[in-house]
């Protein structure tokens, strides 16, 4: 018996690294909703249709950064699972049930954050 895939927000502005995460997630089976950025990650969000089981953000988005779309992701799903991908992953305080991973991750590195993370929750 199988279980149905989870589904990834992947939040990400440059485009050519959105997708190749997306060509990942989808490669292991996950389904994607992407957004190249916070204020087109909150429509998805406040779709109440759809629905998410992570959401993978940059720390660095133009406008409202990461970390802001994490709190506001909150508001509108207060257990919504975050992981943040930064280049700089070992200079940031990751809030109380959010995740990192640094920039640049394996393939491997990417399915087995993701797992842990959804394991958990």
């Amino acid at each position: 018996m199988s279980t149905p895939a989870s589904t990834i927000l992947v939040v990400e502005d440059d485009d050519i690294v959105r997708m190749l995460i997306v060509d990942v997630l989808e490669e292991l089976e996950f389904t994607v909703f992407e957004a190249d950025g916070g204020e087109q990650a909150l429509k998805i969000l406040q779709d109440t249709q759809n629905h998410i089981d992570l959401m993978m953000t940059d720390v660095k988005l133009p406008g409202m950064d990461g970390q802001e779309l994490a709190i506001k992701a909150r508001e509108l799903r207060p257990t919504l699972p975050i992981l943040f991908a930064s280049g700089y992953a070992e200079n940031i305080n990751v809030p109380a049930g959010m995740h990192i991973i640094g920039k640049p991750f394996s393939i491997d590195q990417l399915r087995d954050k993701v797992r842990s993370i959804l394991l958990d929750n």
